[in-house]
């Protein structure tokens, strides 16, 4: 999840980069500008962007043209500086009294990356590719290095190729042997630009299914791409809109909305915390707002009398105070926090119904959604009997 820290006091050095204790956090952005001037005038890419990635997540990026994903890849890999903000990543501020040099050999023993076009040198064979990190920053014993190529070439499945150019292998087999040189120095961080974007199907599958793996084995993975059936195995995806983050709460729960409307609600919702078993809505009052589940869960109940029927459930990413909202009416039922501590985030009624009624595929899809709920309790839509 994305989460918004207060700025931490960082140690600046003159030749290194600092050491910030992070915990468990890989990758930690702090308010971060991006600005880039021309004759045009000045353009401001990066809007003060606030992110943490957890270490042993697979995290994609997905955003428009334009957005600033690419930026902002740049500026966790050190390759461009950032206007103002932090960059920490594994637990080192990479830009706070650090020299290029500096960076650069840090880079080299933290991070893999991995390329949309390969950027394999042509006249090296592919082992001689994969070793040559090694030899950048002086890691393994000389006489190791062939031994760790070839291994991680098996890895990826080249190993019968070793001794190729690039140019005779297939595009496929150049991004394995990209993905083999990137953890090369065993890093803990690999950073995928678009990784699967010049490969067929069953490339793409076998690129994720080793990504998947490096996971499996403890290394944290941000990847950029535009390709929605990845995204679905990743453990987040965070969407990036005009260099803004997107709240992952309001993505989750609406994913149909345009971006432009996400990063729109994302700035509107208000988050509130419900202690438990705490009333969050009464039935039959009047619903002002849209709710989101951030975290924990609510129920939600009928009382008849003596009796409580439990119509549901609803955790993370699921939502609630939709149908009074869209169709009118009181509440038809108590929501409550469950057995923890909830987290909510509340938009207003204005505003959810004006984007509602430019999104028709999201209020579909909203309305989908609820008649399944009603139907898993056999319950019918309490409305249907006020208008028979």
């Amino acid at each position: 999840m994305i989460k918004t820290s207060s700025p931490h006091p960082t140690r600046k050095v003159d030749s290194a980069p600092s050491t910030v204790s992070l915990a468990d956090n890989m990758i930690e952005l702090r308010s971060l500008v991006k600005r880039f001037s021309n004759a045009a005038g000045e353009f401001t890419v990066l809007k003060g962007v606030d992110l943490t990635i957890e270490r042993g997540q697979f995290v994609s990026i997905v955003g428009k043209s334009g957005s600033g994903k690419s930026t902002l890849l740049n500026m966790i890999t050190g390759i461009d500086h950032p206007t103002e903000g932090h960059v920490i990543v594994n637990g080192t501020d990479i830009y706070t009294g650090v020299n290029e040099s500096a960076r650069s050999k840090w880079r080299g023993k933290n991070l893999g990356i991995v390329f949309q076009f390969f950027q394999l040198l042509p006249m090296l064979t592919l082992l001689e590719n994969v070793m040559l990190p090694m030899d950048y920053v002086n890691m393994y014993d000389f006489d190791e290095r062939p031994k760790r190529a070839m291994e991680l070439l098996t890895l990826v499945g080249l190993e019968k190729f070793a001794d190729k150019l690039p140019i005779l292998v297939s595009t496929g087999q150049q991004q394995l042997a990209a993905i083999a040189r990137a953890m090369a120095c065993d890093p803990p961080l690999l950073i995928a630009d678009e990784p699967t974007g010049n490969l067929d199907t069953k490339s793409a599958d076998t690129i994720i299914g080793l990504f998947e793996h490096f996971v499996s084995q403890g290394k944290t993975i941000v990847m950029v791409t535009h390709d929605p059936s990845l995204t679905s195995r990743t453990h987040r995806n965070i969407i990036i809109s005009d260099g803004e983050m997107i709240n992952e709460t309001v993505s989750r729960s609406l994913p149909q909305l345009r971006h432009r409307h996400m990063l729109e609600f994302s700035k509107l919702v208000e988050h509130k915390i419900y202690q438990p078993r705490e009333t969050i809505i009464s039935r039959d009052e009047h619903v002002d707002h849209f709710f989101m589940i951030r975290s924990g869960e609510v129920e939600v109940v009928l009382h008849d009398k003596n009796n409580e029927t439990k119509l549901s459930n609803l955790g993370a990413n699921e939502f609630f105070g939709e149908m009074e909202l869209l169709q009118g009416g009181k509440a038809i039922a108590n929501v409550r926090a469950g057995d923890k501590q909830v987290e909510i985030y509340t938009l207003p009624r204005a505003d959810f119904v004006r984007v509602m009624n430019e999104s028709p595929i999201t209020v579909e899809a909203i309305g989908k959604i609820v008649q399944k709920r009603l139907a898993e309790h056999s319950i019918a839509d309490p409305r249907e009997k006020r208008n028979a």
